[in-house]
């Protein structure tokens, strides 16, 4: 594989973590609460993944699931969670907070950009929900975030390849435009064909049943408006992970 492609595991558990290290990836981003979108994972997770891990390690900054418009208790939240993942060692930290409008809120994410002096800075998914991609690209690069993770404000990245594209174009070397959402071994060639981009975002994750032999059918632990199989767990596979290098590699060849 060229040197010049690499993978982001959006990883759920430090099993995923270990699991996307053993397949080949770059770097995990560690996440709780998948189906909500990733919030920020437990100080438990954060040490054990550092201790536990060589590769790059970033962990999202996100108090809960929902929009990313974000009260002040909220943020200052968010800023000790920052505090945090920087003495535990981590690489990088993961944020986006917008305007009740729809805009990039540079007050917020400067604070938090600043708390993070020092780490590799990623706008993430927020983006996606920005009013208006190209003056938030702009500013986005103006507040000197490393990357953005977006689908190109579609709901799979491989429906947004014509945002995806231009976003490349637009943003030159001033910031990598990384696409997540929906990235898989079979359509890995194909974004990195038509978009241009060189990082990319995916779980590579398969179902692993649970070991549980009584299973009480009367009541579960989720809500009723997610459904979560409870007696099943997601964790990334390093085959999946190594099968995905393999597809890019054949691309550069």
């Amino acid at each position: 594989m060229t040197n010049e492609y690499k993978l982001e595991i959006c990883a759920n558990s430090v099993a995923s973590c270990i699991e996307a290290e053993k397949g080949g990836a770059w770097r995990v981003e560690l996440c709780a609460a998948i189906p909500e979108g990733g919030t920020t994972p437990s100080y438990g997770d954060i040490v054990l993944a550092r201790e536990l891990l060589k590769i790059k390690l970033h962990v999202i900054i996100r108090p809960r699931g929902g929009d990313f418009l974000y009260s002040p208790l909220e943020h200052r939240i968010m800023l000790k969670d920052i505090e945090n993942a920087r003495k535990l060692g981590v690489d990088g930290v993961v944020i986006g907070c917008l305007t009740p409008e729809g805009d990039v809120d540079m007050n917020r994410n400067r604070e938090l950009i600043d708390a993070a002096e020092g780490l590799s800075v990623t706008f993430h998914r927020a983006f996606d929900m920005c009013r208006d991609p190209y003056e938030s690209l702009e500013r986005i690069i103006e507040l000197g975030c490393n990357r953005i993770l977006t689908s190109g404000q579609r709901p799979r990245a491989e429906e947004g390849i014509e945002l995806l594209h231009e976003l490349v174009q637009k943003a030159g070397k001033r910031i990598i435009i990384m696409p997540g959402s929906g990235v898989n071994v079979n359509n890995i060639a194909k974004l990195a064909k038509e978009t241009g981009a060189v990082e990319f975002h995916l779980s590579a994750r398969e179902s692993i049943e649970s070991r549980m032999i009584y299973r009480n059918p009367h009541l579960k632990m989720g809500g009723d408006q997610i459904f979560i199989d409870e007696y099943a767990q997601q964790v990334t596979a390093a085959n999946k992970v190594a099968e995905t290098l393999v597809a890019l590699s054949n691309l550069s060849e």
